[in-house]
């Protein structure tokens, strides 16, 4: 599974959805993890507002659509299998079950503020993988 850390970007949440258009031009689908449900409801907000060109369909994964949707928000990864190949993680802290995840996904993507805590809990995600075998790459999203 390859590790993308986009780094000094200016909105978290607008530059994830961002990345999900990105995906879907490329016939991706894409799973957007964070257990902090205030945070997904800001995601789901923002999905339908980024852009007045862009339409993203996405949904919970407990949706009974979630199986015909190509971007799917989840607070859980336990019992979660969609055929996706992109994970964003927009969770403070490393994925649950790291391990498990190599194989399900073929791309863990982190997206990092210019935040002072944001920064620094991401240098911990980022030692983390390190520590887990992966060899996190990383971008500096800062003149976008």
């Amino acid at each position: 599974m390859r590790i993308d850390f986009h780094f000094n970007v200016e909105h978290r949440l607008q530059y994830a959805c961002r990345v999900v258009r990105r995906a879907r031009a490329a016939d991706c689908r894409v799973l957007l993890f964070s257990r902090d449900a205030d945070r997904l409801a800001r995601l789901d907000t923002a999905l339908w507002t980024f852009s007045a060109l862009d339409f993203v369909p996405h949904v919970a994964t407990d949706s009974p659509l979630a199986d015909r949707t190509p971007v799917l928000l989840t607070g859980s990864l336990d019992g979660v299998a969609p055929a996706c190949p992109v994970l964003v993680n927009l969770d403070d802290d490393v994925p649950p079950a790291l391990a498990s995840l190599n194989g399900r996904f073929d791309r863990l993507i982190e997206i990092v503020s210019r935040d002072d805590d944001d920064r620094r809990r991401a240098r911990e995600r980022f030692r983390a993988y390190r520590d887990a075998g992966f060899e996190p790459q990383s971008f500096d999203r800062s003149t976008e």
